[in-house]
């Protein structure tokens, strides 16, 4: 994508400003910097958008107008949060407590609840400036999800799989439903500002932060039989485990890999641990160039430390490219849009589009090895949506071929609505220069 000079500093001046201002009619909490930037289709500056304030809109490079992208993510997010339950809608409410609404996001296929789901929620929720699911999400969370018996070895973390009713099924936690509460709750501090109890955003984002990183090894009873559990980031390795169940906690995910979000941690989080933080981002960028297969960019679902995939006992084709790894473009781009700290993301961005183009941009698989040998699944929306957001890294022509074949994709419905929906708006956002790093006056440098 070709990068436009900076602007003068007194145009960006003014403009951060009329972007404060903007926060401040729509309730944003006065101290807030929303590096929110543009929807206009401005590129970011070569420092990333957030510093410069300018969030790159593929949809307006797309030739998109900025109403009519507005309507798509409204329309969205009225269907998958306020449609009709029964084909529709992944937004429940569920009654009322001390603490005030309570919702969940549910796996309609599965029927369970899971803390990605939730967690991708309340960060979908945060962007769109929608506190009242935000705080009845993280409410629902906390009261049905979070362990809090300091003797089982999920202490601190939370439930990756409950029930609607709440009854756990697995109650040791994924860490990627960690990681995006995690990052929700430092954005709507900055955004809202801070209340009491649970919607202390800060308070609960250090506490679980700090959990993530320093948490203590606990030996235990869980619904699954007697665990051992340590904390959620391997402190030699310096990457996210895929579990911290000891037994498997020498592993990890791609697609759990955030690095734009360790930087924000790194600027934002408890500041003993800021160095970790920056330290973990530039590994987590080493492991996606490491990991990506040097044609496709394929990533395989679970990879060990050293980057090569990990075939897990109860999951063998964990190897492959499959349902997790689509996330990981995502992820590799959103840290090259935000930090423009790693070149190779945009060759990474590249490959991958250039590979699923020479699959047909209207037959290609779900389901891959990593040399790009098709193991079924039908084409679906939550990859079609990944695909897109890739081209916030990548600046071939190709990018908008994957922009546009999105944006013709209808809201997913029906009973794999949970997966596909939550790829599908972020997606929006992403693509539309709305999914913003939402930071304190100050932390964005």
């Amino acid at each position: 994508m070709p990068q436009r000079r900076p602007m003068p500093l007194p145009l960006r001046i003014l403009s951060l400003l009329a972007l404060l201002l903007l926060a401040s009619c729509r309730g944003g909490h006065p101290d807030a910097a929303p590096t929110a930037g543009s929807v206009d289709g401005t590129p970011a500056a070569s420092a990333g958008a957030v510093a410069s304030g300018a969030y790159p809109d593929l949809f307006a490079d797309a030739g998109y107008g900025a109403d009519e992208v507005q309507a798509k993510v409204d329309a969205a997010f009225e269907q998958l949060f306020h449609g009709d339950p029964g084909e529709q809608a992944l937004y429940y409410e569920t009654g009322r407590n001390e603490h005030g609404p309570l919702a969940y996001i549910h796996d309609v296929h599965n029927d369970d609840v899971r803390s990605e789901g939730m967690s991708y929620g309340m960060m979908i929720a945060v962007q769109l400036d929608r506190k009242h699911e935000f705080d009845a999400i993280w409410n629902w969370a906390m009261t049905h999800m979070l362990q809090r018996d300091p003797a089982h070895p999920a202490h601190g973390y939370f439930a990756w799989s409950v029930k609607p009713d709440g009854t756990a099924i697995d109650e040791m936690p994924a860490p990627d439903g960690e990681e995006y509460f995690i990052t929700a709750l430092y954005f709507a501090s900055a955004r809202w500002g801070d209340g009491d109890g649970i919607h202390d955003y800060r308070a609960q984002a250090d506490r679980l932060l700090t959990d993530v990183l320093h948490r203590q090894e606990i030996t235990g009873p869980t619904n699954r039989g007697t665990m051992t559990a340590v904390n959620l980031f391997d402190h030699d390795a310096k990457m996210v485990r895929f579990t911290p169940d000891v037994a498997n906690a020498a592993h990890t995910d791609a697609s759990y890999h955030l690095p734009a979000f360790y930087e924000v941690w790194a600027r934002v989080g408890p500041e003993a641990d800021r160095a970790f933080w920056r330290e973990a981002a530039q590994v987590s960028r080493d492991y996606f160039a490491a990991a990506a297969h040097p044609r496709t960019a394929l990533t395989p679902d679970y990879g060990n430390f050293d980057a090569t995939p990990w075939a897990a006992p109860w999951r063998p084709d964990a190897v492959d490219f499959r349902y997790d790894a689509w996330r990981s473009a995502m992820n590799w781009s959103m840290d090259w849009s935000w930090w423009r700290a790693d070149p190779r993301q945009m060759d990474l961005s590249n490959r991958l589009q250039a590979f699923f183009q020479s699959q047909g941009m209207d037959g290609y698989a779900s389901l891959y090895t990593l040399e790009g040998e098709p193991l079924g699944g039908g084409q679906t929306t939550g990859l079609v949506a990944m695909n897109a957001v890739a081209g916030l890294a990548a600046d071939h022509p190709r990018r908008l071929d994957f922009v546009r074949a999105l944006w013709e994709r209808p809201v997913p419905a029906g009973e794999h609505r949970y997966y596909d929906g939550m790829l599908y708006l972020m997606a929006l956002l992403h693509a539309g220069g709305r999914y913003r790093a939402w930071l304190p006056a100050g932390a964005g440098g």
